[in-house]
């Protein structure tokens, strides 16, 4: 009787950690869009402004301010935002395979514990 016990627990507090797990699956999948989206409004941006001469000087919007700035200078942060996207969406990646092959984990885990309480029980 302990056995079953224990059994329903551990089950229990496998299908938790799963959901848990797929959870942050999910969360890393909409970060993933966001730094997406930020990278393509920065390689807009980029290609909108690439064609005006170098001692062009625009304003950027920082809060409620607008600053004037070089074109160099803008360029330069929007090839700096492409390029901490493009390592953040790598990182979340990563994470999220490493998630993925934990919630497979705990779904073996999970039939496992099935199976051998069917053959316990027969």
């Amino acid at each position: 009787m302990s056995i079953d016990l224990e059994l329903k627990k551990a089950f229990s507090e496998l299908q938790v950690k799963m959901l848990d797990t797929q959870q942050k699956a999910k969360l890393s999948d909409l970060q993933i869009d966001q730094l997406t989206r930020v990278q393509k409004l920065a390689k807009l941006t980029s290609a909108e402004i690439s064609p005006l001469s170098s001692s062009t000087r625009l304003y950027e919007g920082v809060g409620r301010m607008f600053i004037l700035q070089s074109k160099e200078d803008i360029n330069n942060q929007l090839m700096d935002k492409q390029k901490t996207a493009d390592e953040k969406i790598k990182e979340l990646e990563q994470r999220k395979v490493y998630l993925e092959r934990s919630v497979k984990e705990a779904e073996d885990n999970i039939r496992e514990m099935l199976l051998s309480r069917r053959h316990t029980a027969q």
